[in-house]
């Protein structure tokens, strides 16, 4: 079974809050024929689209192929968190590379959120960039985990943006009786991901490149030049750009071994009116300390958009919303009766390290495996390989040097290890150890 097809009905957006708020973007027409390209780029979301646009700005002919919308995957369905350093602390990042290798991760993460709210600047992309995410701690260890590492931040990296949170001043951002404190980041930020999307491919359409929907590739015919093939055409190009994350299905196995694609979920409520102040009186995204995190914010519309729950297998669960009114009941008691008005699945992509996978064979340049932290990481992903292109791969070669083992066992053999390792870490969560 195909990822890209599992779930969705082909050519047409989830029903999404995010696609029933979207701006409106016409398709675009599916590839037809012979065509030559400098570069071509599988994936229209984010790390598709940015590479695309930067390549184009840089005057390269580019073509950028998706087998369905753009945005369409978790660039178009995600909780729309633009976070700070990468998806591993920077502790832990220490022990595992040093010191000096740490601190350029962290400038190449603190660039990445940089350029997120530059693009949006610079295209004036209307996807409502709004400042602040806080992470929560569930119990009293989380919150002195949460507090030694705002203190780690500010003395090791001169990063002074994140107020400590004890219980009482928690209350006043996220009164849930389920956190007992945490942090506040007001230099991340929260946005409509899907608008994000689209708004990068209008940039891109506007800087040159040729973007074609419905158009599947199935075969890479590797070489210098190289051949992408759909059904119904072929691209020759000089260069070729895996971006994919979750659904490469078999494009390139040495990826498919590093990157394992898995499910998540988020739904919408009906719009809180007074009662906001009972669930987010700031208006900032929220993200907790579990294992299988739960992670939240307001809607423009005055929603609680509440993410929460994971599935290991290619189907979503058939009720989507009473997977998602689990967690979110335990976060707020008080709206376990709250209509829910959309709910739908998107598919990330995780590693087994948690830190991206990028990898050059070539003339094949691949970025994915951003474990929910792609909002910046995707995005930046695709500049760096855009660079990497006109001969610049210092960013490019720092992450693309990252430890990333293969997963255990293969395609056929993971999935089964990774559910009971995730099972395991979600009975940690609910037994609070």
């Amino acid at each position: 079974m195909n990822l890209l097809y599992a779930n969705d009905r082909c050519g047409e957006y989830p029903p999404s809050w995010y696609a029933a708020t979207a701006t409106p973007a016409l398709p675009f027409a599916p590839l037809k024929g012979a065509h030559r390209a400098d570069v071509c780029i599988v994936g229209a979301g984010y790390t598709g689209l940015s590479a695309a646009l930067h390549l184009a700005q840089a005057g390269r002919s580019v073509i950028l192929l998706d087998a369905q919308r753009v945005g369409f995957g978790a660039s178009g369905r995600n909780g729309g968190q633009l976070g700070s350093g990468q998806r591993a602390e920077q502790d832990a990042l220490e022990a595992m590379v040093g010191d000096a290798a740490a601190a350029r991760l962290w400038e190449l993460a603190e660039d990445a959120k940089n350029l997120v709210k530059s693009l949006i600047a610079e295209h004036s992309i209307d996807c409502d960039l709004k400042p602040g995410v806080a992470w929560t701690g569930s119990t009293d260890a989380e919150v002195r985990h949460l507090h030694g590492y705002a203190e780690h931040l500010a003395t090791k990296y001169s990063y002074g943006h994140i107020e400590t949170l004890d219980h009482a001043a928690l209350q006043g951002v996220c009164p849930s009786p389920d956190y007992r404190g945490g942090i506040l980041d007001m230099d991340a930020a929260h946005l409509h991901p899907l608008n994000f999307a689209l708004g990068l491919a209008r940039a891109a359409v506007a800087a040159g490149v040729q973007i074609f929907e419905r158009s599947a590739v199935h075969t890479i015919d590797e070489g210098t030049p190289a051949t992408l093939r759909t059904d119904a055409g072929h691209v020759v190009a000089d260069h070729v750009i895996l971006a994919c994350n979750g659904y490469l299905g078999g494009l390139n196995r040495r990826v498919a071994a590093r990157v394992m694609p898995i499910n998540n979920f988020i739904a919408a409520t009906e719009p809180l009116g007074d009662r906001i102040a009972e669930v987010l009186p700031r208006d900032v995204a929220v993200a907790d300390s579990r294992f299988v995190v739960n992670y939240f914010r307001l809607s423009g519309d005055g929603r609680l958009l509440f993410g929460g729950g994971e599935s290991y297998g290619y189907r979503f669960p058939s009720d989507i919303s009473a997977k998602v009114r689990k967690p979110m009941s335990v976060v707020f008691p008080a709206l376990k009766d709250v209509k829910i008005d959309y709910a739908w699945g998107g598919t990330l992509a995780i590693t087994m390290k948690r830190l991206p996978y990028m990898m050059r064979e070539n003339n094949i340049l691949s970025a994915s495996g951003y474990s929910g932290h792609g909002v910046g990481t995707a995005t930046h992903a695709g500049q760096l390989m855009a660079r990497a292109i006109q001969g610049d791969g210092d960013g490019f070669d720092t992450l693309a040097a990252l430890p990333n083992t293969p997963f255990p066992g293969g395609p056929a053999v993971r999935s089964p290890l990774l559910v009971l390792a995730m099972s395991w870490y979600a009975l940690r969560d609910r037994l609070g150890l």
